[in-house]
């Protein structure tokens, strides 16, 4: 599977799970470390487990896919699934706000998509 198809299908799968803010940012020109980042917001722990076992289990199960690696934990409130080309960071949003991935990543461009669920206010 390429990586753009795997960005937009981690993204179908978080948002699968409600998670909130799914944006993809496309990295191919700014850097050599992946392709993509996803980055979505969950509202609580159990959520962010939620989105997490969505995003492996249905990527293994379906795709065959397994992260090369999995950093952070639920109860820090952020995690990094590594599938190489892409890496998606599923973060609370408090954890989001604070590490301003898109600010550090502002050249970056997003990758538009039909649907993006936003945060309630």
């Amino acid at each position: 599977m390429d990586s753009r198809k795997l960005a937009l299908l981690c993204r179908k799968l978080a948002d699968n799970k409600k998670a909130e803010d799914i944006v993809i940012l496309d990295l191919r020109k700014l850097s050599s470390i992946a392709d993509y980042f996803v980055i979505a917001s969950a509202t609580s722990e159990p959520h962010l487990r939620a989105v997490i076992e969505e995003v492996t289990e249905k990527l293994e199960q379906e795709h065959g896919l397994r992260p090369y690696g999995v950093d952070g934990h639920h109860t820090t409130g952020w995690v990094v699934l590594d599938y190489f080309d892409v890496i998606m960071h599923i973060m609370r949003a408090d954890v989001r706000a604070h590490y301003d991935l898109e600010g550090l990543w502002g050249d970056a461009p997003r990758v538009r998509t039909r649907t993006r669920r936003k945060v309630a206010s």
